[in-house]
């Protein structure tokens, strides 16, 4: 069985070719793509000790201050369980704190700390140079075609 089964996987397509290549579904390949982006983003991170997950948490705390764990969720694809382990973790780290609501007292709204600014900063510039890699090569119009595209892809399939 083990000869088979390592035989098998030597005879799989490598990345960008047949089906995994331009012959391959639109919906398969941009899978394909965010999966190999995560994991180089996971290796360029690995150092800080923050994952590809964390980074998108703390960004959208930066980005909208006061946001609940569930309004993370929903802008981060993650699970509200999920954000409930990260947030717990960088809490610990003390990257992130939390406050009541001024309102709804029950709220717990999230900011990142003076620690957890600079961690993001940091994560932030490699993230920077991640993102230009993917552009490499792509002119300015391209690249806002693709931005554009990306964007409308989500907007059209979200209204479904």
């Amino acid at each position: 069985m083990g000869k088979a089964r390592s035989a098998s996987r030597r005879s799989l397509p490598a990345a960008g070719t047949g089906k995994r290549g331009e012959d391959g579904y639109i919906g398969y390949l941009l899978r394909q793509a965010a999966n190999a982006y995560e994991t180089h983003l996971a290796r360029t991170l690995a150092d800080l000790d923050v994952t590809p997950p964390q980074f998108s948490v703390m960004t959208m705390i930066a980005a909208y201050p006061g946001l609940s764990n569930a309004d993370i969720a929903r802008l981060t694809f993650l699970t509200p369980q999920t954000v409930g382990v990260i947030v717990g973790n960088l809490i610990k780290s003390g990257a992130v704190q939390k406050q009541p609501h001024a309102v709804h007292g029950r709220i717990q709204q999230l900011t990142l700390t003076e620690s957890g600014r600079s961690l993001l900063s940091t994560a932030k510039r490699r993230v920077g140079a991640v993102e230009k890699e993917l552009v490499d090569g792509v002119s300015a119009d391209e690249e806002r075609g693709l931005r554009r595209w990306l964007a409308g892809l989500s907007v059209k399939l979200s209204e479904r």
